[in-house]
């Protein structure tokens, strides 16, 4: 009886055990929680009174140098033979924050000339109407340049499970790492057998809703995840403006003129004019936001930051979306009083902190 019980216990751990190294498409609290902590603190253990005593079970294999607008990535392996690639995010320094403000849409399949010798080619989306962020393709550009012979190297030692991590600046980038690793693999350029799953973290929006739609059905079956704070302001960012033109095009919408040309004199003049005053607000808004702080921002700070990239072509498109399954973390009066309503770091509800009181909160340990 005794030997029959030893043996059921060793085979609850062992069972445990292998539960543990699989690569599953559902939210883990503990992958989350050890991500987060290894983006801000450079180890998996998330207490800092254990992160002294305890043995991480994760190996900082890679830190890259500073690259492009000051982005930098993290790759760490495990006993189970699974890798994590943790991108940084916004850091205190200009050029880091220019990234983030160089917010014109460009097309999510294109290219874009780095320097007089350098064209990089890039696929996030099969759409030609997907959009994404000007700055931060820009910045994923760099990083998985950098990252790509790093993870055939590990896949010749037998890796084949990625982990993309990244909180704020490095959730959104995480987004759009994660859709350029897609399609080269479906390209070939990546073993087939590799799997990614991607817990994109405070993460703004990255694209327009072609873009969502298309980064959420390559990752459908919960390989994505958008884990955000409801009390925290930068995963409401970059400001959205929507415009006629970014709405699917068989739309009763867009075609409000030609149906006013059938109506009486009168309502046609009255319908016109009301379509157009407010067809022009979104267009002109649009236009604007592109203009300032992409034409005038590229001229005025990229420029300096990074002398030979060619200013990319822009798209007339300001309708950021957010992806990802979501995962909210929802504050109440607890969190409140601990972390405050009205204080003066406006990065409050952003930090590691909070982020992780509500994980353990809502989601437990």
């Amino acid at each position: 009886m005794k030997s029959k019980f030893s043996f059921l216990l060793a085979l609850a751990f062992w069972v445990q055990a292998v539960a543990a190294q699989q690569f599953q498409p559902v939210f883990d609290v503990k992958e989350y929680a050890a991500f987060l902590s290894m983006a801000h603190y450079e180890s998996s253990v998330p207490d800092k009174a254990a992160r002294a005593k305890e043995k991480d079970p994760y190996k900082l294999v890679y830190k890259s140098p500073e690259m492009g607008m000051k982005n930098l990535w993290w790759l760490y392996t495990n006993e189970y033979n699974q890798a994590v690639i943790v991108i940084r995010g916004t850091v205190g320094d200009m050029a880091s924050w220019m990234e983030n403000y160089y917010c014109p849409m460009i097309a999510a399949t294109g290219s874009l000339q780095l320097n007089a010798s350098t064209k990089f080619d890039y696929k996030l989306a099969e759409s030609k109407d997907a959009y994404v962020h000007a700055g931060w393709t820009i910045g994923m550009a760099y990083l998985v340049t950098d990252m790509m012979p790093k993870i055939k190297e590990l896949y010749q030692k037998g890796v084949r499970d990625f982990f993309i991590f990244g909180h704020s600046q490095g959730g959104v980038l995480s987004y759009l790492v994660s859709s350029y690793f897609y399609y080269r693999r479906k390209a070939g350029a990546l073993p087939a057998d590799i799997r990614f799953k991607t817990y994109s973290s405070a993460a703004p929006k990255p694209g327009n809703m072609q873009y969502v739609y298309d980064f959420d059905f390559i990752n459908k079956g919960g390989w994505a995840y958008s884990v955000l704070n409801a009390a925290d302001w930068v995963p409401e960012t970059p400001y959205s403006i929507q415009r006629v033109s970014d709405m699917n095009a068989v739309n009763p919408i867009i075609d409000i003129p030609g149906t006013l040309k059938k109506q009486k004199f009168f309502l046609r003049l009255v319908g016109n004019m009301y379509y157009g005053k407010l067809n022009r607000s979104t267009k002109k808004a649009q236009k604007a936001y592109t203009k300032i702080l992409g034409h005038k921002l590229y001229k005025l700070a990229i420029k300096k930051v990074l002398p030979d990239l060619k200013e990319p072509e822009y798209v007339p498109s300001m309708s950021y979306m957010r992806a990802g399954t979501p995962v909210i973390l929802m504050p109440d009066a607890a969190y409140y009083q601990k972390f405050g309503t009205n204080t003066a770091d406006k990065f409050a509800h952003h930090h590691f902190a909070p982020y992780l009181y509500l994980l353990q909160q809502q989601y437990g340990k």
